[in-house]
């Protein structure tokens, strides 16, 4: 593998992370909510916090709903042909990663899940309130 290669796969191994972290973000922060509820965080009520949650999980419903492949796994994909591989091809990383991110499942599987977990997240939005957005001023 030459240098230019193992730049691009470097890359491909980046995006993957980024991506994980990305689901990550979005299952977790569901479920801190909810315990936070209960544990009295306040945090969990931060209205930026929460519109960024909302606003991630929107973003990947309106993808199924619109048939739009993930910009991170179109992103990925160009970079490991790029690296001369293929997806589920190339370091440890990309392969457990892979394995937890791409699932081999019927498209309107996941239309149908990310669905479910979108309108989870928006109920939880006025279940488990977020404080007020408010306009700092600055003297």
């Amino acid at each position: 593998m030459n240098n230019s290669s193992q730049f691009y796969s470097l890359l491909g191994d980046g995006v993957l992370i980024l991506h994980v972290m990305f689901v990550i973000f979005v299952v977790l922060s569901l479920i801190l909510i909810t315990v936070g509820r209960w544990r009295s965080w306040g945090w969990v009520r931060n209205p930026w916090f929460r519109l960024a949650h909302l606003l991630a999980i929107g973003v990947v419903v309106l993808q199924v709903w619109f048939g739009v492949l993930c910009p991170l796994t179109v992103l990925e994909k160009w970079l490991r042909a790029k690296a001369g591989e293929t997806l589920f091809e190339g370091s440890f990383i990309t392969h457990w990663l892979g394995e937890l991110l791409y699932i081999n499942a019927p498209e309107w599987v996941f239309g149908v899940v990310y669905t479910a977990f979108g309108a989870l997240v928006l109920a939880s939005w006025f279940l488990i309130r977020p404080r007020p957005f408010r306009a700092h001023r600055y003297r």
